[in-house]
């Protein structure tokens, strides 16, 4: 099997990682609930950073209910997914930084974080919509962070939501459609 064909395998395997990317999306359906709340910004952040280690555990939630064995040892590239996640760690001295010195465009800074470490998805899981979605909503979060005032600092975690809903919705046709290839492909015949 060559590397374009474990890559599609792989994203077929993992309904191209959409499981944990609708984990994320709770997570930041609860983030949104939390910026809309009348408490200082601090409180806001500091419950920001603790409801994103509901990630993980949330994830492994929604693996069992589509039946997604997201940690195959058996596929050589199933590792790389996980070290494509933890490679976002890396950054969060930034958002620490900025946690301490603007506290104001923390949530900014995580979004910001979140949707560009997607971008490698786009290679691992062999589809377009990680590498057109990751862009585009990072720039929608830059043009929405320079444009909204500080009381509505709401909107950037509820762009994120429907951003995230849009890129499962699209991730899962790209998943049906390379499902239906591969069935297409078993039917054909074999020409001598």
């Amino acid at each position: 099997m060559n590397l374009v064909e474990m890559r599609k395998d792989l994203s077929i395997e993992v309904k191209n990682g959409i499981t944990f990317l609708l984990a994320g999306t709770l997570v930041w359906i609860l983030i949104t609930v939390i910026f809309f709340q009348s408490i200082d910004i601090a409180q806001k952040n500091f419950f920001m950073l603790c409801s994103t280690g509901l990630t993980f555990p949330l994830g492994i939630v929604v693996s069992k209910m589509f039946n997604v064995d997201w940690k195959n040892k058996n596929h050589p590239l199933s590792e790389l997914g996980l070290y494509l996640n933890v490679a976002q760690f890396i950054y969060f001295p930034i958002l620490f930084l900025i946690l301490v010195k603007v506290p104001s465009e923390a949530v900014t800074v995580f979004a910001l974080i979140t949707v560009a470490h997607f971008f490698l998805y786009g290679w691992l899981y062999h589809t377009k919509v990680y590498y057109i979605l990751s862009p585009i909503i990072s720039v929608l979060i830059f043009v929405l962070s320079l444009t909204l005032p500080g009381e509505k600092l709401w909107m950037i975690p509820l762009a994120m939501v429907l951003s995230l809903l849009l890129m499962n919705i699209l991730l899962y046709v790209d998943y049906k459609k390379k499902v239906d290839g591969l069935i297409e492909a078993k039917k054909e015949p074999i020409s001598s």
